[in-house]
Parts: structure tokens; C-alpha cells; sequence
């Protein structure tokens, strides 16, 4: 029931988000990094911090000699290792579990990032909502100024100054395709070099005969572990204390990035896709002028769009385009009607913009939008 009340307050974070959003700024891949992957993250942050899933994250056995709860401390505090030289012997005669066994004069491989896992899903699922957050902040509310007007005279006047809100878009969405190749290393990293081709192992661990395997899941996120405590004696001399730790935690650890993985590498490539179609929106007027046809439903001005896109600039062409995905078809083909005509009845030059006062009319923000764009 902890998990389900921790799991409805992400939800509500994203609930709230979305109402306080009104005004679609951005697109459907945008909107994965920062919605989706964000919560994916924070979710999975909750998930392993809910002890009553799986119980103790980690149980340690000892001969008695040191009480339990200390050894488990130590052992979590600390670090516990495992052997890879031994993750291929035969489980019940020749090693406890896969790379549990005898340890003299074999090679360590040791283990401390489950005290971690939590810390870094948290901060990965902020780093996926910081390119939003920068975003946001430029975009200052344009869109939704002229999407609640529903009027071409509010910005008609601010044509040709729109250039720095067009970077700051794209730049965002390079940020997002960054942001995504920077978390996959850096969980490489942080899982010691074994992410990045993690997801592919598990793929071919899962096409193997059942006598030759070896589950990589194991060999990264290990369920028993080995850890040594040391303390003194009666005499004063100094005592080595082996354990055995069982990691119930990795067994959500492993499922948790085999996921992640398959998820970074689709939305990494989407990203990719983005940043294709951003570049040739930007290079070629004819893509814009398809975009802007696509949803303009009247025949009408259709010969004048081709025009009408030569003279916007990639700024303009960008705040009309998110407009667009904000009002329904027909307000969106009477704005791109009005501007056509606009330029019709002044063909060499940007139409006018309205007075200060029919402006102020429209929509009391305008003031507002107008000196930002002054900027």
C-alpha cells in the first residue's frame, strides 16, 4: 500500500504538470523525456525504496558470533564482492551461488552501487525535465497568449524577431538527445562498464541452451554475495568473519535496467529522428510550407501559403506552427487566411501591425508579449 501511495503522488506530479501546461509547447518526443522518462525514473526510484516489496534489502549470514543486525549494516554500508571467476562452477557442489565460493587467490569484483541506485534514478529523472524547465522558461507563454486570442493581430506586428525563440527550441531538443546519450553513460559508469551492451546480453542469455548460460543479470546484479567483517577477539587478536549476503533489492535492480536500457536506446533514437526532421524543416522552405498545408483545411490562399512561408522567417514559422497545435482547424485556418491576405494587401512588406489599444483589446497580455519580443 506504501508503494501504491508513493506511485499516486508521481502520478499526480504529472497530472499537475499537464494542467499547469495548458498550452502545448513542444512535440510528442519532447514530451516522452520530460513526462514519460521523468516519471518512469522517479517511479522507479519509489519502487526501490519500498522495503515492504521484497523485505530487508540485504539479509547476511554469520555463525552467530556478530548479532544480525550489525553484519547487515556493515555489509550495506559498506561494500560486498563477488567472485567472476567463479560465475560458471556448478551451483550446490562447487560454489554456493554464481561467483559465491571459495575466495583465496581469485580475482574480486566488488559491489557498492545498491546503496546508490536510488540517488541516481532521482537525479537521472531530474536531468530528463531540465531541458522542459529551460524550455518553459523561454518560451515564456507566447503560445499561450496567442492560442487563447485566437487572433494573427497580436504577433503579425512581431514578425522577424522570432529567431532567438526558434534556438532556444531547437537547442532544447538537442539538449534532449544529449541528456539521453550522457544518462546511458553514465550508468554505464556507474554499473562498472557493463550497461551498454547489457540489454543485448540479455537478449542472447535468453536464446541459449539452459546448460550453457550464464545470466548476465546475475553476474552484474548478483543475489548472494560474499562480505567480510573483521573484528578482535578474546585475546585481542585480530578475526576474519565471512557472510554470505542475499541482495534481495537486485532483483528489481536487474528487471528495472534491462528496461531503462531498451528505453534509452527507442528514445535516443526517436531524439535522433527529431533532430533529422528539425534540420530539414529548417533548410527546406518546402517542408514548411507542407506542414503548414496539412492542417489548413480550406482551398482557399493555398496558392498564397508558398508566399506566405518565403517571407516568415524559421522563428515565425515555429510559433505558428506550436499555435497550430493548440486550436482547433478552423481558427488555425483563419489565422493562416489572415496573414495571407495580410501580405496580399501590403505585398512588399510585413503587414502592419494593429494599434497598441486594438491590441490591448484582443487580449490584455499583449503588452506583455509584445516587449518580450522587443527584447
Amino acid at each position: 500500500m506504501a508503494v501504491l501511495g508513493l506511485a499516486s503522488v508521481v502520478s499526480s506530479f504529472i497530472k499537475i504538470r499537464y494542467l499547469v501546461d495548458k498550452a502545448v509547447i513542444d512535440n510528442l518526443v519532447f514530451r516522452c523525456h520530460y513526462r514519460v522518462t521523468s516519471a518512469i525514473l522517479f517511479l522507479c526510484c519509489v519502487v526501490v525504496t519500498a522495503n515492504n516489496l521484497i523485505g530487508e534489502p540485504i539479509s547476511c549470514i554469520n555463525d552467530g558470533s556478530i548479532p544480525m543486525h550489525v553484519i547487515n549494516t556493515f555489509c550495506w554500508i559498506t561494500y560486498t564482492y563477488s567472485i567472476p571467476g567463479l560465475l560458471n562452477k556448478n551451483v550446490g557442489t562447487e560454489v554456493a551461488a554464481p561467483g559465491a565460493g571459495n575466495d583465496y587467490g581469485q580475482e574480486k569484483r566488488y559491489h557498492s552501487y545498491y546503496q546508490w541506485v536510488p540517488f541516481v534514478l532521482f537525479l537521472q529523472g531530474i536531468m530528463f525535465y531540465i531541458p522542459h524547465w529551460i524550455w518553459k522558461n523561454w518560451e515564456n507563454g507566447k503560445v499561450r497568449i496567442v492560442t487563447e486570442a485566437k487572433s494573427s493581430s497580436i504577433f503579425v506586428g512581431s514578425f522577424k524577431t522570432h529567431n532567438g525563440y526558434s534556438f532556444g527550441y531547437f537547442f532544447c531538443e538537442l539538449l534532449n538527445f544529449l541528456n539521453v546519450i550522457l544518462n546511458m553513460f553514465m550508468v554505464d559508469k556507474f554499473l562498472g562498464g557493463t550497461f551498454l551492451k547489457y540489454g543485448t546480453e540479455v537478449i542472447k542469455f535468453s536464446n541459449m541452451q539452459q546448460e550453457n548460460r550464464t545470466d548476465p543479470m546475475i553476474e552484474i546484479f548478483p543475489r548472494l554475495t560474499k562480505c567480510t567483517f573483521h573484528k578482535y577477539g578474546p585475546g585481542g587478536s585480530l578475526q576474519n568473519h565471512d557472510t554470505l549476503c542475499l541482495l534481495a533489492l537486485n532483483i528489481l535492480n536487474e528487471k528495472i535496467y534491462v528496461f531503462l536500457w531498451f528505453w534509452f536506446y527507442v528514445l535516443m533514437g526517436l531524439s535522433a529522428c527529431t533532430i533529422i526532421y528539425s534540420g530539414i524543416v529548417i533548410m527546406l522552405p518546402t517542408s514548411r510550407e507542407k506542414i503548414i498545408k496539412r492542417r489548413f483545411r480550406s482551398d482557399h490562399n493555398k496558392m498564397n501559403i508558398k508566399e506566405l512561408v518565403r517571407r516568415l522567417d524559421i522563428g515565425d514559422f515555429l510559433l505558428v506552427h506550436l499555435i497550430g497545435q493548440n486550436i482547433n482547424v478552423n481558427s488555425y485556418s483563419d489565422i493562416i487566411t489572415d496573414l495571407c491576405v495580410g501580405y496580399l494587401e501590403s505585398p512588399g512588406e510585413t503587414p502592419s501591425a494593429p494599434s497598441t489599444l486594438e491590441m490591448q483589446t484582443i487580449y490584455p497580455e499583449v503588452e506583455k508579449f509584445g516587449k518580450e519580443e522587443g527584447c
